[in-house]
C-alpha cells in the first residue's frame, strides 16, 4: 500500500524539483501582466478587392501600474478598434497576400488601446499569431 502512495506522488515530486531548479522556487517569476485581444479576421484587400482574410492573435503588455482586470474588461473595445482600422486601411502586405503588415498593426493597435484606456497602461503589443484563410489560388502580387 504504502509503495503505491510512494509511485503516485513520484511525479508531483519530481516536478517541484524541477520547478525549484528553474528558479521556480521560492523566488515568483514576476511575469509581466498582458492582455490576450480574441483572434480577429483581418481583410486583405488590393485596389478595393477583397482578396483573403488573415486571423490574427495579438497581445497587449501592461505596465507594472496598469489594473489588470479592468484592462481585460475593456478588450472588446480594443478588438473593434483593430477590425475599425484593418477595414478602413487594411494591412495588406504588397509581397504577399498571406500575411498582415506587422508593424502598422501593432503600432494600430498600442496607439488605438492608448487612446481607449490612458497611454500609461501599456508598455507595449505584439502579434502572437497570423494565419491566412487561403494559401492558394491568390494572385500574384507585383514584383515578386
Amino acid at each position: 500500500m504504502l509503495r503505491r502512495h510512494l509511485l503516485a506522488a513520484a511525479p508531483f515530486a519530481f516536478s517541484a524539483t524541477a520547478a525549484q531548479a528553474a528558479g521556480g522556487g521560492d523566488e515568483k517569476a514576476r511575469e509581466e501582466p498582458y492582455v490576450n485581444i480574441s483572434p480577429i479576421a483581418l481583410p486583405i484587400a488590393v485596389d478595393g478587392k477583397l482578396i483573403n482574410y488573415v486571423f490574427v492573435q495579438l497581445r497587449l503588455t501592461l505596465s507594472p501600474s496598469a489594473d489588470g482586470a479592468a484592462m481585460r474588461t475593456r478588450e472588446p473595445w480594443f478588438r473593434d478598434a483593430v477590425v475599425r482600422a484593418g477595414h478602413r486601411t487594411p494591412f495588406t502586405v504588397a509581397t504577399d497576400y498571406t500575411r498582415i503588415d506587422e508593424k502598422r498593426l501593432v503600432a494600430t493597435l498600442l496607439r488605438e488601446a492608448r487612446a481607449i484606456a490612458g497611454a500609461k497602461n501599456f508598455t507595449s503589443a505584439q502579434l502572437m499569431s497570423q494565419t491566412p484563410k487561403q494559401r492558394s489560388r491568390l494572385p500574384t502580387p507585383p514584383g515578386r
